[in-house]
């Protein structure tokens, strides 16, 4: 793990997407955080040791999701599927599908194996998979003002983690998409889907793969923005927490009560086209219940630090 020093920075972006709104000061304590995302060698470690089964290896149970039909209660995932030609962008559908077989040791589904990708970031990891390694490791997920503050670098309001070019000098500084999204991946970067952990350069505090590559789970519910720092002018808040359960249900689904957490950091899916969430202020939402072939995780240690 790397020490991140704490300090105060300012969260978000008034440039991008709603979401990221409005830009405010924060502050956070120092803390320990992974230098690269869990990787399958270390998932694989944590599985051996517990037995721990994901929940993408267990049929779902009719009772959780009134009205599903009965063939699609057995174990599945989400898997990227590139489309042949260019399709609407408002629909997920045309690139996204739940792919029974798919889990972390079959990341496209039957067929498919982690074989020679040890040092590949974990993916097909649900909310509750990342909490049971956490929690065998001695360990928590970051908060999403630690995981934003660890991936600034100490660059605090660059756009990027690296400054604020997204390619400088034509070099490629994390595992995003070139080409037209869905259906045209150049792979200008070297990679078609995930890429080793340590494959781009680190950033100002040592850390890798904090864009790009994996969206990463944290441990916040997702609320549609950040709290409006002009509520309180006399001071940074310390160590948020984030918003509550209750409020992170999705407004345009109500009948569905999954709470979601927020992700940070984008994935090799990001395209300028598309979503270009490749930024340390860039957030998404995930429902607890979900995994996919692009999420995977980190963890932090909130204890004291190295001596001066």
């Amino acid at each position: 793990m790397v020490w991140v020093p704490g300090g105060a920075f300012r969260m978000g972006s008034d440039a991008h997407y709603p979401e990221e709104k409005p830009v405010h000061l924060v502050r956070v304590d120092g803390f320990w955080i992974d230098r690269t995302p869990v990787t399958n060698a270390q998932f694989r470690a944590f599985v051996e040791a517990t037995g721990h089964v994901t929940f993408a290896e267990i049929a779902p149970e009719a009772k959780d999701y009134p009205g599903a039909l009965p063939e699609m209660l057995q174990p599945a995932s989400l898997v990227f599927t590139p489309p042949r030609h260019a399709v609407d962008l408002r629909d997920f559908s045309q690139w996204w599908q739940f792919r029974f077989g798919a889990d972390w040791r079959h990341p496209q589904g039957p067929g498919s194996s982690i074989d020679g990708k040890d040092d590949h970031p974990v993916v097909h990891v649900a909310w509750c998979d990342v909490q049971a390694y956490a929690a065998w490791a001695g360990q928590q997920l970051p908060t999403e003002a630690e995981w934003e503050f660890a991936s600034r670098g100490g660059l605090d309001g660059a756009e990027f983690a690296w400054g604020d070019e997204f390619t400088p000098q034509g070099r490629h500084m994390a595992n995003t998409w070139q080409g037209r999204f869905p259906h045209e991946n150049l792979g200008v970067d070297g990679f078609e889907r995930t890429s080793p952990v340590a494959a781009f350069p680190p950033n100002g505090y040592g850390l890798l793969d904090m864009i790009g590559n994996v969206w990463e789970w944290t441990q916040d519910w997702y609320a549609a923005g950040h709290p409006d720092s002009a509520a309180r002018p006399c001071c940074a808040p310390v160590n948020p927490r984030g918003a509550s359960e209750q409020g992170s249900y999705d407004p345009c689904q109500l009948e569905i009560r999954i709470p979601r957490k927020v992700l940070k950091g984008g994935s090799h899916l990001c395209a300028p086209n598309y979503c270009r969430r490749y930024r340390p202020a860039a957030r998404h939402a995930q429902p607890v219940d979900t995994s996919t072939s692009h999420v995977g995780f980190r963890c932090v240690r909130r204890m004291p630090g190295p001596p001066p």
